[in-house]
């Protein structure tokens, strides 16, 4: 299996110790980035795990116009750098135009693709030539075979630095479904896989002009697909989500965070140490 260095000594694998990556949906200001990513720093060091700190500068496929989309790039970048010194920690943020590799990558980790631009030849190459690494999200469209193609298109520009994001499937209208089947297929392709918690148990559209979501099956599937021997899991968090801009049905809260995440460790510790798995 690859092992892709992502920050200092941060590494993924599906045969390492879990990783995780968390943060908001969107960056709401620099304020609250920091008091959300200290949090999440504190547990880091209490509980002892790797993170990536996630938040959007823009959420571009929002249900509605009318929705809060972030900050834009511009100070979005900023905060994240800022992020990234402080904290010490590697940071993320999805693109949406080929036009945003040039400045993410003065700022970030990984360049992360969202499922519905997963097939964007163009953005993909841009991200590619970044040299930065690459975390494509599987969309809700495909199969987890059709992936290799969209890795191919990233390898063809010389990176091979390429995470794989499960987050769910369509399963008729305004509802997902995981099939852990394309966990263990699309680890195939030998490249390291995240599965997104958070976003697969998003209701798409399900509240009209925004999305829903079953926050009660987070740790249900999230502890299923640490069994399979993932490199990291992806989890949105809020001190409050009920008020946040976006993704509150689906994100954790804060307070919770810790203790999910503790468990988690102790069922990867079981799948990758375990002679009986």
């Amino acid at each position: 299996m690859k092992k892709i260095k992502i920050f200092d000594n941060h590494f993924f694998s599906n045969n390492l110790e879990l990783k995780f990556v968390l943060g908001p949906c969107q960056i709401q200001s620099k304020s609250h980035a920091f008091d959300i990513c200290s949090e999440i720093d504190i547990l880091s060091k209490k509980l002892d795990f790797q993170y990536v700190y996630k938040s959007s500068f823009d959420k571009a496929n929002r249900t509605s116009h009318s929705s809060k989309r972030g900050i834009g790039i511009d100070k979005g970048l900023d905060i994240l750098g800022q992020i990234k010194e402080k904290f010490k920690c590697p940071v993320t943020s999805d693109i949406h135009e080929s036009s945003h590799c040039k400045i993410a990558k003065k700022y970030l980790d990984i360049i992360q693709i969202p499922a519905f631009l997963c097939r964007q030849t163009d953005l993909l190459l841009e991200a590619g030539k970044t040299n930065l690494v690459v975390n494509i999200k599987k969309g809700q469209f495909l199969a987890p075979w059709d992936m290799q193609n969209v890795v191919n298109k990233v390898f063809s520009t010389g990176n091979k630095k390429v995470l794989l994001t499960e987050r769910g499937t369509c399963f008729g209208y305004n509802n997902l479904v995981s099939d852990l089947r394309s966990i263990s297929i699309m680890k195939k392709t030998s490249l390291p896989i995240i599965f997104d918690a958070t976003h697969s148990v998003q209701i798409p559209g399900g509240k009209g002009k925004s999305s829903g979501g079953q926050l009660e099956f987070v740790n249900l599937l999230a502890k299923a697909a640490v069994t399979s021997s993932i490199a990291a899991v992806f989890m949105e968090t809020h001190e409050n989500p009920k008020n946040a801009p976006s993704d509150g049905p689906c994100m954790i809260p804060l307070k919770k965070l810790g203790k999910l995440i503790q468990s988690l460790k102790l069922y990867d510790n079981l799948s990758k140490n375990s002679k009986l798995v």
